[in-house]
């Protein structure tokens, strides 16, 4: 794979950068691996020479994607490099942000948290899609680890890096998902103190394992465990924002404040474009596309309040 990120969307300071294609994994839900092929890597000079092109434009945040981020490298370099291309992108000029999205869980190895923990640039972030915690129906869906294993893994990112910001998606409503099942992700949820989750119902993707499984969840019973599941989170969120009351951010500014031309509203290190909250800062004029340090005044589920530190 060789090929440019062909389409921008968002910003001119900001920019998804692909660095693979496809998907070697079979879980049960996904019809990616039969359209999109195997797993095939960018190699590390194209990235590079992407990178610097877009921060010629003034780019100034790279967003990281792919179907499976993490297996970065391994077809063209037989092991994955995901730290080692984190590590270059951080030597672009230019470039201020480099955000991870799209990371499966069972290949955040140590190498990875340590890159994301040491490497200048990299935002204390990751995206990491787990789709469910229940034992039973992570093995319904194919993915390798458990409600034990995710826990650890966890802990072991937040030892190493203690603020960082973990996304991740979750889908309800799987084949043969009982009450039981759905009581377990509930809990899992509490425990895993997540700072931004997205919740999807089960959609059947036709040509998949998982449209042979029965029995099917009623659309009503997945419309109610997403609520559910989501306003769960909506307490998690708020209480993971009122950590940083009182505490200095940068803050990347994107435009005035709707409704209060004395303020600006921007985002964080925590906050990838268009699906994470905002920040809204007092007694700012600072343009859209520049950095500006200020301190966090209120939180609320998604949003956080602050004040320009001059």
């Amino acid at each position: 794979m060789n090929s440019p990120t062909r389409v921008r969307m968002g910003k001119q300071w900001s920019a998804y950068l692909k660095i693979s294609e496809g998907c070697d994994h079979q879980c049960t839900f996904c019809a990616i691996p039969s359209f999109r092929g195997k797993h095939v890597s960018k190699p590390i000079e194209s990235i590079l020479e992407e990178a610097e092109g877009l921060a010629a434009l003034g780019v100034k945040e790279l967003n990281l994607i792919a179907q499976d981020s993490t297996q970065y490298g391994y077809d063209i370099y037989g092991e994955m490099r995901l730290p080692a291309l984190l590590e270059q992108l951080s030597k672009v000029d230019g470039i201020h942000w480099i955000r991870l999205f799209y990371c499966y869980p069972s290949r955040v190895n140590r190498g990875v948290i340590e890159a994301i923990a040491t490497t200048p640039k990299v935002c204390h972030y990751i995206d990491m899609p787990l789709q469910h915690a229940d034992n039973a129906m992570l093995r319904a869906m194919r993915r390798p680890m458990s409600y034990e294993g995710y826990i650890k893994l966890l802990n072991d990112f937040r030892q190493a890096v203690p603020d960082v910001s973990i996304r991740t998606t979750f889908i309800v409503g799987f084949p043969g998902e009982t009450a039981e099942h759905f009581a377990t992700l509930e809990r899992f949820v509490d425990e895993a103190q997540f700072d931004r989750v997205g919740v999807f119902e089960y959609s059947v993707e036709e040509g998949t394992p998982s449209a042979d499984i029965q029995p099917r969840v009623p659309s009503r019973i997945k419309r109610e465990r997403k609520e559910a599941l989501m306003k769960r989170q909506q307490g998690i969120s708020l209480a993971c924002n009122q950590k940083w009351v009182g505490r200095e951010i940068e803050v990347l500014v994107e435009g005035r404040a709707p409704h209060d031309t004395t303020s600006v509203v921007g985002r964080t290190f925590r906050d990838a474009p268009e699906i994470d909250g905002q920040v809204f800062v007092k007694r700012s004029a600072a343009k859209p596309g520049t950095f500006i340090r200020a301190k966090v005044t209120e939180a609320r589920p998604y949003d956080l309040f602050a004040e320009v530190i001059r």
